[in-house]
């Protein structure tokens, strides 16, 4: 009889799960055009003028997000002047990857040169945040032609203690993961998406509305559960094959993070990157959590519009 009711309670959950999942993508259609690469389907916003001076913006997001919160404020901020490219990474957003196992910032690098390379675009300026500090330096290490320069905002870029949350482990697990991922998932999440990503601003204040305006809900549709669960699943050993190579870096690099930060350790990441890499400038905030771009935009800016005039001052030396 137990076991009868447990499966009819899974029934539901897994209706209910579909039928959010439906809502949700209603709520959040996406905006972007699909570039089909290898392995995956991304999701691209540009905004700004195409015809900017300069170099194009790259946008990265981290983990549990999407490209949404690269867009705002930061991504709105910097298309007044420039041509921006935002994008949902593999599995993320409106992005799809066809192996929930491409998780690594190696794999979805090479996705994403991909992409760009498909959009008609040769160099470019990368700003990534969190768990795209490890993609910014890998695709900086394995597509110098590409990343001319890159702001790196509160990193990821070694390997840490501990883990990544046991429910990220969890959901990893071959039956179980997938199991919960279209169960309870969902309907749970949406009670823990608030305070979830209030923890992460720290101790900033989340504004009002960002989980609804940055599309965040969308993370709790399983297949992006899953990916996000993988991706961070995978990073540690991802950073730890890729850190030995970090002195190799040559593009400019400014890293921008909090001394506040309690998700991404600045001691543990942003301190011996900046220490490792040849070209790479440090700026620590006081009493700044994890959310530096909603922290600190008009700085952010102020560093990546630095760089690029730098960028084109030497590229107009070299020229003449």
């Amino acid at each position: 009889m137990t076991s009868v009711v447990v499966v009819a309670a899974l029934v539901v959950l897994a209706l209910i799960t579909q039928a959010g999942v439906l809502i949700l993508q209603r709520a959040y259609p996406a905006q972007g055009r699909m570039v089909e690469v290898a392995g995956a389907t991304l999701n691209v916003v540009e905004i700004g003028p195409r015809d900017a001076a300069g170099l194009p913006v790259v946008m990265i997001h981290g983990a549990s997000s999407n490209l949404e919160a690269m867009r705002q404020p930061l991504g709105d901020l910097l298309a007044r002047n420039h041509r921006v490219i935002l994008i949902d990474r593999p599995g993320h957003g409106w992005s799809t990857r066809a192996r929930l196992e491409d998780s690594t910032p190696a794999i979805q690098g090479e996705m994403i040169d991909e992409a760009l390379e498909k959009l008609g675009v040769g160099q470019a300026f990368f700003v990534v945040h969190s768990w795209s500090g490890a993609l910014g330096a890998r695709m900086a290490l394995d597509y110098p032609q590409r990343v001319s320069g890159l702001v790196m905002l509160a990193p990821v870029a070694y390997p840490w203690p501990g883990g990544v949350g046991w429910y990220n482990k969890l959901v990893t697990t071959p039956v179980i993961g997938p199991l919960l991922a279209y169960t309870i998932t969902l309907p749970l999440g949406l009670f823990l998406a608030e305070p979830g990503a209030r923890g992460a601003f720290l101790p900033q204040v989340m504004p009002d509305g960002f989980v609804r305006n940055t599309a965040t809900p969308l993370l709790l549709r399983p297949r992006e559960f899953l990916a996000n669960a993988r991706d961070l699943v995978a990073l540690k050993a991802a950073v730890k094959e890729q850190a030995p190579r970090y002195a190799e870096i040559k593009t400019p690099v400014v890293v921008i993070t909090g001394d506040a930060d309690k998700t991404v350790s600045t001691g543990i990441h942003s301190r011996p990157f900046a220490r490792a890499v040849p070209n790479a400038k440090l700026i620590v905030l006081p009493d700044v959590g994890h959310m530096v771009q909603n922290a600190a935009p008009e700085l952010v800016i102020s560093e990546i519009e630095a760089m690029i005039g730098r960028l084109a001052h030497s590229t107009a030396a070299a020229a003449n």
